[in-house]
C-alpha cells in the first residue's frame, strides 16, 4: 500500500488585501452573502414569499432525505467510535496531547454547538409537544394532558440528541483527522481526499469550501435569529422599553405583531451581540472564546441547578430517566420513519408530513447548516484526542447535557401548569419568553427583586451564548476562506464578516422574521448535506486504509512521511 496523500496545495494570494485568503472562495461567498442581505434589506416582501416557495418545495421534495442523511451520520460516527482499531487512531501524530482540559473541552463544543438554541427550547419545546405531535394526531394521546409527557419528552430528545451531535461530530472528525495526521489544510475540502485526491485544489474545492461558508452563516443566523428574539425578551423583562411592538400593532398584511421585536429592538440586540462577538473574535480561541464558554458553563450550570433544586425535581428526574429509556428505545424507528402526505388538507397523513416538516426536517437541516461551523471550531479544539473520544466526547456527553436540560427546564414548565397553577403564563408566552415567564412566576411571589435577578442571569448567559456562537463562527469562515490557515487573520476580514452576519440576520429578519431564516437555512443546508454524506465514505475509506497500512508498517502521518522520505 502507498502512504495517503499529505499534500493538498490551495491557491491564496501572496500580497494585497487578500493575502494569505483564497480568493475564490473568500469574493464568491462575499458575493453571495451580499447579495442576499441587498435582496432581504430592500425588497422583503418579494424576498419573503420567494424564500416560502422554495421552502416549500424542499420540505415536499427531500423530507426523507433529510430524515435519512442523519441516520447515516449515527450509523458511521458509532461504528468507527466501536471499531477496535479505528477507535484507538489518535487526532494527530504519535505523542500529540489535548490542548484544553476536558471541562474547556466541554465547555466549547456545548456553548459553540448549541447553547443559545437550547436556552430558547429547553423549555419551549417540551410545552411545544407536550401540546402536539404525532401521537395527538393519530389519537393515540390527548395534547396538554398527562398521558403525553413521555410522547413529549422522546421528540425532544430525538431533536436535540445523538442525531443533532452526530451532524457535527462527521465533519470534526473528518477535518481532525485530515489537517492532524495527514497535514492538510483545516477546511471542509480536505475531508474528501480519499474521494477526489489532488483535484480538490482547483474549481471542485472552491465550490465545496463555498458551499460551506454559505451554510455556516445561514445556520449561525438561524440560532442568532433566535437568540435576538429571547434577548429582547429578557431586556424587556428586566425594564428595557421600546424593543418590541405595542399591543395593537399589526404588519402590512393587518396581522397582529404585538409583543415581537421592532426594528430598533434588532438593530440593538445585533450591535451590542456583534460587537462583543467581533472584539471576542479578534483575540482568538485560546483567549476569548475559551473563557466565554467557560463563564456560560458555569452560569449554565447555576441556572440548571436552579431548575433541579427549586422546579420540578422529581417530575424532572421521571421524564429524564423515562425520557432517556422511551427515546432510545423508539431511536432506530423514529431515525428511518417519514411521513408521507396524501395531498388532502386536513387529513391525518398531511397534518404528520407537515408535523414532520415543521419539526424533524427543520432540526436536521439545522444541525447540518450549523455542522461546517461547529465540525471545524471541533476539529481545531480536538487535536491529540483518539477517535473513540472523540465521538464520545463530542456526541455522547453534549447530547445527554441536552436531555439534561428539557427534562427539569422543560419538565418544570409543564408541571408548573398542570399542577403548579400557572393557569397559562407559561404556555401562552412566546418561545423566546417562557423561561422569563417561567422563573418570574417562580420567584415574583417570593420577592420581586429575585425574579429580576434571575432574567438578569438568563440574559448574561444568553449574551455569553450568543457571544460565543458569532465569534466562533466568524473565526471559522476565516479558517476557511484562508485555505485552513488557523494563524491570525486580517482584522478587516473579521470586521467584514461579523457585520454581515449581523446583516444577514437584521435583513431575513426584516423580511420575515425567523421563519424567513428558517427558511433560508434550509435551502442553504441542502447542498451542503450532499459534501457530509461524501465525507462519510471518505473517512471511512481514510480509517480502513489507515489500519491495514499500520499492519503491514506503512507510514499513516505526515511526519511519517516526511521522514521516510529524508531517509
Amino acid at each position: 500500500m502507498k502512504p495517503p496523500l499529505t499534500d493538498l496545495p490551495i491557491p491564496t494570494a501572496d500580497k494585497g488585501f487578500y493575502s494569505g485568503f483564497s480568493v475564490n472562495v473568500t469574493v464568491v461567498s462575499k458575493i453571495i452573502i451580499s447579495v442576499l442581505v441587498v435582496w432581504c434589506i430592500f425588497w422583503p416582501v418579494q424576498a419573503g414569499a420567494t424564500l416560502g416557495a422554495w421552502n416549500s418545495v424542499i420540505l415536499n421534495n427531500f423530507a426523507a432525505w433529510y430524515i435519512w442523511v442523519v441516520a447515516l451520520f449515527v450509523i458511521v460516527c458509532l461504528g468507527l467510535a466501536a471499531w477496535p482499531p479505528g477507535g484507538r487512531i489518535l487526532l494527530g501524530k504519535p505523542g500529540d496531547r489535548p490542548e484544553f482540559s476536558n471541562f474547556s473541552w466541554f465547555s466549547m463544543m456545548f456553548g459553540a454547538g448549541i447553547g443559545v438554541g437550547m436556552l430558547t427550547w429547553a423549555v419551549a419545546e417540551p410545552v411545544a409537544h407536550f401540546q402536539n405531535n404525532p401521537s395527538v394526531i393519530q389519537g393515540l394521546t390527548t395534547g396538554g394532558s398527562a398521558d403525553n409527557i413521555r410522547t413529549a419528552y422522546v421528540w425532544s430528545f430525538l431533536h436535540w440528541g445523538v442525531g443533532a451531535w452526530a451532524c457535527y461530530a462527521i465533519i470534526g472528525l473528518a477535518l481532525a483527522f485530515f489537517a492532524y495526521r495527514r497535514g492538510l489544510p483545516l477546511t471542509i475540502r480536505s475531508a474528501l481526499t480519499p474521494l477526489f485526491g489532488k483535484a480538490l485544489s482547483g474549481t471542485l474545492g472552491h465550490i465545496i469550501d463555498i458551499v460551506a461558508v454559505v451554510a455556516t452563516i445561514l445556520g449561525v443566523a438561524q440560532t442568532l435569529g433566535f437568540g435576538v428574539d429571547q434577548f429582547v425578551a429578557g431586556l424587556t423583562r428586566i425594564g428595557i422599553g421600546g424593543l418590541v411592538h405595542p399591543d395593537g400593532a399589526t404588519d402590512a398584511a393587518g396581522a397582529s405583531i404585538a409583543g415581537s421585536v421592532n426594528f430598533i429592538g434588532i438593530i440593538v440586540a445585533l450591535a451590542f451581540i456583534m460587537g462583543a462577538s467581533t472584539l471576542s473574535a479578534l483575540s482568538g480561541v485560546g483567549k476569548g472564546i475559551k473563557w466565554l464558554s467557560n463563564i456560560n458553563m458555569v452560569l449554565s450550570i447555576v441556572l440548571l441547578g436552579f431548575f433541579i433544586l427549586f422546579g420540578a425535581t422529581w417530575f424532572g428526574a421521571t421524564a429524564l430517566v423515562v425520557g432517556l429509556f422511551d427515546y432510545l428505545l423508539a431511536l432506530p424507528y423514529l431515525s428511518f420513519n417519514v411521513y408521507r402526505s396524501d395531498g388532502v388538507e386536513g387529513s391525518e397523513a398531511f397534518l404528520l408530513a407537515q408535523w414532520q416538516g415543521w419539526w424533524p426536517v427543520f432540526y436536521w437541516a439545522w444541525w447540518i447548516a450549523f455542522a461546517p461551523f461547529v465540525g471545524l471550531f471541533l476539529a481545531r479544539i480536538s487535536k491529540g484526542r483518539t477517535i473513540r473520544e472523540f465521538v464520545l466526547g463530542a456526541m455522547l456527553v453534549p447530547g445527554l447535557m441536552c436531555c439534561v436540560w428539557f427534562s427539569w427546564a422543560g419538565g418544570t414548565a409543564i408541571d408548573l401548569e398542570l399542577n403548579g397553577g400557572a393557569s397559562g403564563v407559561i404556555f401562552d408566552a412566546a418561545n423566546g419568553d417562557k423561561i422569563f415567564a417561567m422563573t418570574e412566576f417562580m420567584l415574583a411571589p417570593i420577592a420581586q427583586a429575585l425574579a429580576w435577578g434571575m432574567a438578569v442571569l438568563i440574559v448574561v448567559l444568553l449574551m455569553t451564548f450568543l457571544v460565543t456562537s458569532a465569534d466562533s463562527a466568524v473565526l471559522i469562515v476565516n479558517t476557511i476562506n484562508a485555505a485552513g490557515d488557523e494563524g491570525p487573520k486580517a482584522r478587516p476580514h473579521i470586521l467584514f464578516w461579523g457585520a454581515a452576519l449581523a446583516l444577514v440576520v437584521g435583513g431575513l429578519l426584516l423580511s420575515g422574521g425567523t421563519s424567513a431564516i428558517q427558511t433560508a437555512m434550509v435551502i442553504g443546508a441542502l447542498p451542503f448535506s450532499l459534501v457530509m454524506v461524501l465525507m462519510c465514505f471518505a473517512l471511512i475509506k481514510a480509517i480502513y486504509n489507515d489500519v491495514r497500512r499500520e499492519a503491514k508498517g506503512v507510514p499513516t502521518t505526515y511526519d511519517e512521511i516526511a521522514g521516510e522520505a529524508t531517509t
